[in-house]
């Protein structure tokens, strides 16, 4: 067994490092916003947070709707509520637990759901280069929606999920801060691959 937990605010870049990380040690991946975003989707039809949660099935964690602006806000507000967390909380540390190595992303996996995860990595980036990644993100998708918005939306999903009461996103102390703000994604990458090949080397003459 062998964890990574990766965290940081949303396009930071954490999703695609973990993806690359994933697939380049050959880990499972776990992207746990998608917990957050498909019960989110799931409130706006109408379904109370806590029974969407519970009630989660692999199909409500596929199709590009979970990227929607308004599921984004969803997410951020039930990602708030204690009782939807620890509902979601078991089958994170699952994941975590499977054999043959785990990369999970979210905003609170190296602090909550894995603390004693072999590697934690907090990715960063200013808000512009973010904003900027998540409208042609959007627009690419067929969303129309101003930078301005991207922006505006971003900061406030940010300020939600940093005040939060619980599991307030956050850096653990032993995390290796990575700004990606102006990295290619392969620099970025790269740096990742060589912070977990020196703690596996580390751990092997343990």
């Amino acid at each position: 067994m062998f964890t990574v937990a990766i965290d940081g605010p949303a396009a930071s870049g954490k999703g695609t490092i973990s993806r690359a990380i994933a697939a380049h040690f050959g880990f499972a991946h776990l992207d746990t916003g998608l917990l957050y975003r498909a019960t989110g989707r799931k409130t706006l039809d109408g379904t109370p947070a806590l029974e969407a949660a519970q009630t989660l099935t692999a199909e409500d964690l596929q199709g590009d709707a979970l990227r929607a602006p308004d599921v984004a806000q969803a997410a951020s507000k039930v990602a708030a509520m204690p009782d939807v967390r620890k509902a979601l909380v078991d089958f994170q540390r699952a994941f975590a637990a499977r054999a043959g190595g785990a990369v999970l992303d979210g905003r609170d996996i190296g602090t909550v759901i894995c603390p004693d995860a072999e590697v934690k990595l907090f990715v960063t980036a200013s808000d512009d280069v973010r904003a900027e990644r998540r409208w042609k993100e959007l627009t690419f998708k067929g969303h129309k929606v101003s930078i301005e918005e991207v922006l505006a939306d971003l900061r406030e999903r940010d300020r939600r999920d940093s005040t939060r009461a619980d599991a307030p996103m956050k850096a653990a102390d032993d995390a290796l801060q990575l700004d990606t703000t102006s990295l290619s994604i392969e620099e970025a990458v790269a740096s990742a691959v060589k912070r977990i090949e020196a703690r596996q080397a580390e751990l092997a003459k343990l």
